[in-house]
């Protein structure tokens, strides 16, 4: 059972007042906050064995190659990919899927070709492949979505067929919550011929995700959701896809031989970290898992559900407000309050000391599906506690009250 009390100990932001009032944090989806065993590790790092890795025979330069090779080693642990060949660290989701689009992709996709994705995705898993699309002369597909958010799988045997090369899904959604049947959808793509590439920004830190058991072949997400440094993120992939890819970005450090005119690459995994790596963030990302593992993803997963669910109910006796997404859901709830601009709620609800996000989310046509311009959204994570509701529902009520409604 987990004690959050003792966990928001950990978390020295939390610690402060916003406006006069205690922080409220209710933005974990767009980033998390960090332990203080996180900024220590990184700190640590540059402290004491600063250096650059893999290149120099030297102490320091042998206990930071240590360190962040470790660090590759609890990402395999922590997402149960089967070798650390398969690991690649990259800048964050963004980042991995636009490697996936680029150096599978384009190499894979012609005319007649298909990549299949949803409306709920967020703009960094529809642009690329828009781009790839428009590359290679293949053809974006949407699976439909459900009245509530959600994905029938039906809907997903309807739109894959045998010229999809490509389905690329959330696992959440980082607007509805909703949590998409992942191992299910790459069991349909698989049987079509196609692969299967997950966004997990916003499932790696809240649940427990076991690549090999979904059978994706590649699973991208980013460190500063899941307590992490920012600048950090993972493309885990199968080896027999990644060996045969060609890198992302060419210089030092991803080579094995460089001629005049010709060069070869490094093995997995380094032949896509090209220059410097994020060393540091890497040490954090490390000492950001060892904390998760500590406190376990099952509980984590349990707690924000039940401060969804509690927040729900909430939010549902206040009149007006309209909340989106289905009910079984992730730990966010996103909502709008009639004749309130979600802009609005936000700002008022700052004065108080209370973080949430307001805007499209990065998910525009998916604000177009819900008929909406933005949305505000509380995100919810380990250190949040049912007050933290309390006070962002007396909040929101203030809110609506300063802009003259009468419920």
């Amino acid at each position: 059972m987990m004690n959050v009390q003792d966990i928001r100990k950990q978390f020295p932001i939390l610690h402060q007042e916003v406006n006069g009032n205690p922080l409220v944090y209710l933005d974990s989806a767009a980033t998390s906050q960090k332990p203080a065993q996180v900024i220590d590790a990184v700190e640590r790092y540059y402290k004491e064995i600063n250096s650059n890795v893999h290149r120099g025979v030297h102490t320091l330069g042998t206990h930071a190659t240590d360190a962040y090779e470790g660090a590759r080693e609890k990402v395999r642990e922590f997402i149960h990919a089967s070798s650390t060949e398969e690991v690649i660290f990259t800048r964050g989701t963004t980042t991995a899927l636009n490697m996936v689009a680029s150096s599978y992709g384009r190499a894979n996709l012609s005319e007649g070709d298909e990549v299949v994705i949803t409306p709920m995705e967020h703009h960094s898993n529809i642009i690329p492949w828009q781009q790839v699309v428009k590359a290679t002369g293949a053809t974006l597909k949407y699976i439909p979505l459900q009245p509530d958010g959600t994905i029938a799988l039906e809907d997903v045997e309807k739109t894959v067929t045998e010229n999809t090369k490509i389905v690329s899904v959330m696992q959440v959604s980082n607007v509805l919550g909703t949590i998409n049947p992942i191992k299910e959808m790459a069991a349909i793509a698989h049987r079509n011929g196609a692969i299967m590439v997950v966004d997990g920004a916003q499932s790696t830190p809240h649940m427990n995700i076991d690549v090999q058991d979904l059978d994706c072949d590649f699973f991208a997400f980013s460190g500063h959701k899941m307590c992490g440094p920012t600048g950090i993120g993972v493309l885990y992939g199968k080896r027999q896809l990644l060996e045969k890819m060609d890198p992302f970005e060419f210089g030092g450090e991803m080579i094995d031989y460089v001629g005049l005119y010709d060069s070869t690459w490094k093995d997995l995994p380094w032949k896509f970290e090209g220059g410097t790596p994020i060393i540091a963030g890497a040490v954090g990302l490390g000492a950001a898992i060892d904390f998760l593992n500590e406190i376990g993803m099952d509980n984590i997963q349990q707690h924000e559900s039940h401060l969804a669910k509690y927040a729900i109910e909430q939010l549902s006796t206040i009149e007006g407000v309209t909340i989106y997404g289905p009910e079984k859901r992730a730990g966010v709830v996103t909502f709008n309050s009639d004749e309130v601009h979600p802009h609005d709620v936000a700002t008022v609800l700052d004065t108080e000391g209370i973080a949430v996000r307001a805007g499209h989310h990065c998910a525009q046509p998916l604000m177009k599906w819900l008929e909406v311009s933005a949305t505000a959204r509380a995100s919810f994570y380990l250190y949040n506690t049912e007050e933290d509701v309390d006070t962002f529902v007396a909040g929101l009520r203030k809110a609506k009250e300063f802009f003259g409604n009468v419920f």
